[in-house]
């Protein structure tokens, strides 16, 4: 997702826009190898960075895992009322929403490595907020704080990645971004059904402690140097990640190229996106984000301790449960992104998510009609994994891979900004609304989630291409014609 501002390059006077993660697909490039830049020291710092780099990715997961296990806990320490909590469950969504759209802004003045060190710094402000919290206000003003730094490091992370990562590696290291926010859930979850929700607050702040020391260590964006105007610096960072004897004058003829390339583009518009010729374009990448939020994830992910218990189900061991299985499949998802396709994996995750939710109603419907108790908790639980694993292999990765393969280079950072937009919009009113839905009708919450996932496998049957194989220019042209 990019943001498209202006900017003021101080060193040479001119504005620029330098919000695109400069990452240029040509011939040149494609013809360029790397494979004298592989290095032993040059693969470590490629490495390292990433790694870095992705403890903000795991610092994001322990902001969206926090408040699952933590519900039992905070509501009876603070007294929270259940639409208290639920503001609070739900207003780290607010803060991300205003963290995804000022951080193409921010990433772009104070570069990657700065928008990475700023929203650390958020995180732990937050952080220490929610520990030292004796009222509801503070307590929500940590959440929203964290909120803000989650929102910025979903912006930055992937785009700091696929800057910094030579080609034959990118497609392989962009995924850890996924796994790292999985895997910070998971971790979340698991350790929140161990320890008390103040000790786990400071827990979510040590991976933003890493980050913040590790950023010390590692490169600049050799590509946003380059679009800042810092020939010196994007020389001497773009050399420490290919390796001091590496040769690296094609790649930095290819991001000058693609530079001067930018250069000429016009600068879209929030208004250019709904032009005749995007219109497919933004249908799909908006289509796919609200179906992936209204299906009801944030719902299940946020309070899923207290589906369990509604269920009968232990939620201690249904949380640990729920939080083992997320990380292997969506490793598995990763595996067979470029294998299976895109749209095989659409289709079987959303046909997953179906049957998932008709399998926790059935079980609601069951408890509120009295009607078999006994095997209640055991089918709550089948849907509750069922439902998981299948967003957990499709509908989590594959509607951002798809929304930045589907808009042409010229409207991507417009575009990937108001899709982002729109999916934390989403968020916020699912995450928000699922307690009161929930206390109106159990069974009837997860027929609405159905009915948004059947209705989900029908816009992909209907809306979304097979990316897979095929140039971002062959999907641009296929779809974007005016």
């Amino acid at each position: 997702m990019n943001i498209t501002e202006d900017v003021e390059n101080c060193n040479s006077g001119r504005k620029e826009s330098i919000t695109e993660p400069l990452i240029k697909v040509s011939n040149h490039e494609e013809a360029y190898h790397l494979d004298n830049n592989n290095s032993g020291g040059s693969m470590f710092m490629v490495l390292l960075s990433t790694f870095v780099a992705i403890c903000g990715s795991f610092a994001f997961g322990t902001c969206v895992g926090f408040s699952a296990p933590t519900q039992s806990g905070i509501t009876s320490d603070l007294g929270l009322s259940l639409s208290q909590y639920s503001v609070f469950g739900s207003i780290g969504n607010i803060g991300a929403m205003v963290g995804a759209i000022t951080s193409g802004k921010i990433s772009d003045y104070i570069g990657r490595k700065g928008a990475m060190r700023m929203s650390s710094i958020f995180c732990i402000v937050g952080w220490l907020a929610v520990y030292f919290s004796k009222e509801v206000v503070s307590l929500d003003i940590g959440r929203l704080c964290t909120g803000y730094g989650m929102g910025v490091l979903s912006y930055v992370v992937p785009i700091f990645i696929a800057e910094i990562a030579p080609k034959h590696l990118r497609g392989g290291l962009a995924t850890l971004n996924q796994l790292m926010i999985v895997s910070g859930v998971s971790f979340t979850f698991i350790i929140g059904t161990i320890v008390s929700w103040r000790t786990l607050a400071l827990i979510g702040i040590l991976p933003c402690c890493v980050l913040l020391f590790g950023l010390l260590v590692i490169p600049e964006s050799p590509r946003w140097l380059a679009k800042a105007g810092l020939q010196k610096e994007f020389e001497l960072s773009l050399r420490k990640l290919r390796g001091k004897d590496a040769d690296i004058s094609q790649e930095t003829a290819d991001i000058q190229d693609y530079l001067q390339t930018l250069e000429h583009l016009p600068k879209a518009q929030i208004l250019d996106l709904f032009q005749r010729r995007y219109l497919v374009s933004l249908i799909v990448g908006v289509g796919l984000m609200v179906f992936q939020q209204f299906g009801g994830i944030n719902g299940i992910c946020f309070y899923v301790s207290h589906i369990f218990e509604a269920a009968g189900f232990p939620s201690a061991l249904g949380t640990v449960i729920y939080a083992c299985i997320q990380v292997p499949i969506t490793g598995l998802g990763a595996m067979l992104m470029d294998k299976a396709g895109r749209r095989p994996l659409l289709f079987v995750s959303a046909s997953g998510l179906l049957v998932g939710c008709l399998l926790l109603a059935t079980s609601f419907y069951m408890k509120a009609h009295e009607m078999f108790l006994e095997a209640v908790p055991t089918l709550a639980l089948t849907g509750i994994l069922t439902y998981i694993g299948s967003f957990s292999v499709g509908m989590g990765a594959v509607p951002w891979v798809i929304m930045s393969e589907v808009f042409p280079l010229n409207i991507k950072g417009t575009a990937g900004s108001f899709v982002t937009l729109v999916n934390w919009f989403g968020s916020w009113v699912v995450s928000f609304t699922f307690n009161f839905l929930m206390s109106w009708s159990s069974y009837g919450t997860f027929l609405l989630y159905a009915a948004v996932n059947l209705l989900a496998i029908l816009f992909i049957a209907k809306m979304v291409p097979e990316t897979k194989g095929r140039t971002l220019e062959e999907i641009q042209a296929s779809m974007n014609r005016s």
